[in-house]
């Protein structure tokens, strides 16, 4: 039963709104509709007869009379509609976090996705994956850090990168490290066929040791070029035989040498009042990742020794020995981008262990 039709006035103001809405090729289909019944309905059309023109059943069209009948243009508006509550609220983000500041289960390592689920027992498991990747947590990333108490670190690290943003005139600047015990490993490699027919390559885990040799290296802060050679061990004599070879490689300059704090680099007093041209600068305590040369030992690695396979000490050593001749031929200086060295202090700072 259609209920009974209201009489619908519409000002002046509201005829207009009304009629830009139908005239606009922006307007939805709705709000189009409702515009057109109330029009119609001010020019004294009936319920159902507005319904055949515009399209719908006579019960909307009494719909939309009362309610602009009632509210004006606002009434024309969808009202808001409850919807469904959501299962999940921010209460819960905020147990998962409380959650996951607290040690894991007994006998567990770190948290998983399925064991804050089963701690909250009312949050579901895939709840919690969208939680952590929405949050950007990664539960397996492990970050570390090394912190530095040398009382000097400032002044340290500041004569370190000023060599390297600003190196003495007519001088040659130097990064110097040993990389030890590179072992000379034979593992088994080639290519392994599945049975899908797919073939892969890699090498076996089982292995032969040959020896280990060390590697000292100097990198020249200018150009990027490496000087290296081979030792069996890293004491002192090895270093400072390795600096002669070095000095000899720059005859009659200045150099400025960066080091770390080994044992073996300090204490070489009288070598170097024998060489008033060399001089000595040391990074601060932990944190030789000033000396550039690292760099370059973390290029070998990934580009040189990984997933190589060697049947003598000696063909270590040649693969070594060409690929730093390989790199010469292309070397380039790093460059030092840091413009400020500033002492972050840790004391005070609370390192919850889960």
């Amino acid at each position: 039963m259609i209920p009974e039709a209201r009489e619908v006035h519409l000002s002046r103001k509201d005829g207009k709104v009304l009629e830009a809405c139908c005239r606009s090729p922006v307007t939805l289909q709705r709000d189009l509709k409702r515009a057109r019944i109330v029009l119609l309905a001010a020019d004294g059309r009936s319920t159902r007869s507005i319904a055949k023109e515009v399209g719908v059943q006579p019960r909307i069209v009494s719909l939309w009379r009362h309610r602009y009948a009632d509210h004006g243009l606002e009434g024309l508006q969808d009202k808001p509609r409850p919807g469904k509550q959501p299962i999940y609220t921010k209460t819960t983000d905020t147990r998962i976090l409380k959650l996951l500041d607290k040690p894991p289960p007994q006998g567990f390592a770190r948290w998983t996705g399925p064991l804050p689920a089963e701690a909250l027992a009312d949050v579901d498991v895939q709840y919690v994956w969208r939680f952590l990747r929405n949050h950007k947590i990664d539960l397996v990333a492990r970050k570390s850090w090394c912190e530095s108490n040398d009382p000097n670190f400032t002044a340290k690290a500041a004569d370190v990168v000023g060599l390297y943003v600003a190196p003495p005139a007519k001088a040659i600047v130097l990064c110097v490290d040993e990389k030890p015990s590179i072992q000379a490993l034979e593992r088994a490699q080639g290519y392994l066929k599945l049975p899908n027919g797919r073939a892969l390559t890699g090498q076996s885990h089982d292995y032969k040791r040959h020896g280990t040799t060390t590697l000292f290296a100097a990198l020249e802060v200018a150009t990027g070029k490496i000087i290296a050679t081979h030792s069996k061990r890293r004491r002192r004599i090895e270093f400072l035989d390795f600096m002669n070879s070095v000095i000899a490689a720059f005859p009659g300059r200045k150099l400025h040498v960066i080091l770390d704090n080994l044992n073996t680099h300090k204490k070489n007093e009288p070598w170097l009042k024998a060489h008033p041209d060399v001089q000595f600068h040391f990074t601060p305590t932990s944190a030789s990742w000033l000396n550039q040369v690292e760099v370059w030992f973390s290029i070998l690695q990934g580009q040189s020794l990984s997933g190589t396979s060697f049947t003598s000490l000696k063909q270590l050593q040649e693969h070594i020995d060409a690929y730093v001749d390989a790199y010469n031929d292309k070397a380039e200086p790093f460059v030092w981008t840091k413009k400020k060295v500033r002492q972050r202090r840790f004391k005070g700072r609370r390192i919850t262990q889960l």
